[in-house]
């Protein structure tokens, strides 16, 4: 069973700002919020009730529950991130192409122009009836 199949079949519930958030709703947090809203939150909030019960016991030879499913939330929640992370990455990277591009078509423009400029006037003529 996925992550995130477990997520929806358990109907996880991650903590926030503004009440509790379904596992489908982490895909529209932003990765870092000043107002405490975002996926960097949930997930520090979610690691710190697991190392609140993540207390060692010598003697306990029953596995936490909680302490799974606060695992797997975790889990979820950095996978998320993670996606998040790369699609920004892969934006900023397309962004940065098409800025290039539209230097190069540019600069392209301005020496054809130029080359143009260099035409006789009887080149220019030639052309202009060819058209």
């Amino acid at each position: 069973m996925t992550i995130f199949e477990k997520a929806t079949r358990e109907k996880f519930r991650y903590p926030s700002t503004k009440g509790l958030l379904t596992t489908e709703q982490l895909w529209e947090l932003p990765l870092t919020a000043k107002s405490g809203f975002s996926l960097d939150d949930v997930a520090k909030t979610v690691n710190a009730e697991l190392k609140a019960i993540d207390t060692e016991s010598f003697v306990a030879t029953e596995t936490n529950a909680a302490k799974a499913t606060l695992e797997t939330k975790l889990e979820v929640v950095k996978h998320v991130i993670a996606i998040r992370l790369a699609e920004d990455q892969a934006a900023k990277a397309a962004a940065a192409k098409k800025l290039e591009k539209e230097k190069l078509l540019a600069v392209l423009g301005r020496k054809q122009d130029a080359v143009l400029e260099n035409l006789t006037e009887a080149e220019l003529l030639a052309r202009i009836n060819n058209l």
